[in-house]
């Protein structure tokens, strides 16, 4: 059964749990924060916490045998245990599970009768809904998936900060507030804090004081960089990959990269057109699989003769960085000069 962060924070609130959870997604400070408040309702005061709240990691193969064997015994001086089993992975090839095929009995024998005195959690980051044990989870636990917010998502996080708070903030800075933490909700709690004590007395936040208090923390990746240049976007393109270059990324390291990509993009062009399985493709790409869906959607908007182009572009682009052409600034003129060209041409092409 799949749930909301809202579904599931009601839930935990009405005390009414389910026998088994699944916490999982990139967003690390929701999925702790929902996993601290299912252990703070599961015990009362009087509850003898530490005798009945275990943790077991998956990264032990034998430990999800031994997490559900103590998810079997009575608590102790309490009303419920509580088993969390953490670093549960179901990834995009069976190389990195920890939750495998093989523990599908298991699973299925204690999922089938599960102890009404206990609360077991799996905790994981990498959990592929088109794998037959997720399929699995899904089918008996209760599943909730922590995505990361965006810029729309933390501005309304951070509104009901302030409004809990009675602090005004002007929409301009809300916005830029939301922009700068990039998608970490643990940076933008911190930063809210920080600006509702320099906002006293008055209790009012401008734009001027997010600008003057909070650093820049967006990370860009190579991934947003691709993102850009797929959707023909050349002077996005290029802030995104000067951001990139400022925050520390080799520019040898970038261009691998962006290699790996479009030879990725190119095989999800070639195959999609053959009408091959997308589950076939999917395996074939090797990569996470919240990726899945960014790379056919790149593929339907690019031709195969741009994709090419682009992969014989950046072999060359790298030989030129290699043989050190342009001299000291010469890596970083010859990515400027790939990535205009290279969305520039697309965008022609439209």
């Amino acid at each position: 059964m799949i749930l909301t962060r809202e579904q599931l924070w009601d839930q935990v609130q009405r005390r009414e749990f389910a026998p088994v959870y699944v916490l999982y997604g990139e967003e690390t400070y929701l999925r702790q924060q929902a996993e601290k408040a299912i252990a703070q309702h599961c015990f009362s005061e009087a509850d003898a916490r530490d005798f009945n709240e275990t943790e077991f990691s998956l990264s032990t193969p034998e430990n999800l045998r031994r997490a559900l064997e103590a998810a079997e015994q009575l608590p102790m001086m309490s009303e419920r245990r509580l088993i969390r089993i953490t670093d549960a992975a179901v990834g995009a090839s069976a190389a990195r599970d920890t939750l495998k095929e093989e523990h599908e009995p298991l699973l299925t024998s204690y999922f089938n009768r599960p102890s009404p005195t206990s609360v077991v959690i799996f905790i994981g980051s990498e959990l592929n809904r088109n794998r037959k044990m997720m399929k699995l989870l899904e089918k008996f636990a209760a599943v909730v998936k922590f995505d990361q917010l965006g810029e729309a998502g933390l501005r309304s996080w951070a509104e009901r900060i302030f409004k809990r708070n009675g602090v005004t903030i002007e929409n301009a800075a809300i916005g830029l507030l939301a922009s700068l933490c990039g998608h970490n909700v643990a940076r933008l709690e911190n930063e809210a804090g920080k600006l509702m004590t320099a906002a006293l007395p008055d209790k009012v936040i401008t734009l001027e004081l997010v600008e003057a208090l909070v650093a820049d923390h967006r990370e860009l990746d190579s991934f947003v960089l691709t993102n850009e240049l797929s959707r023909n976007r050349p002077q996005e393109a290029l802030k995104a990959l000067r951001k990139i270059l400022e925050d520390g990324a080799e520019p040898v390291v970038l261009l691998g990269s962006l290699g790996f990509y479009f030879r990725k993009l190119g095989i999800v062009k070639s195959q999609t057109e053959r009408g091959v399985d997308r589950g076939v493709i999917t395996r074939a790409l090797g990569v996470r699989f919240d990726q899945h869906d960014a790379y056919f959607a790149a593929a339907r908007r690019t031709d195969a003769a741009e994709i090419e182009y682009a992969v014989k572009r950046i072999a060359e682009t790298d030989l030129a960085v290699k043989t050190s052409k342009g001299g000291t600034d010469g890596p970083r003129k010859q990515l400027e000069m790939l990535v205009s060209e290279i969305a520039s041409r697309a965008g022609q092409r439209l």
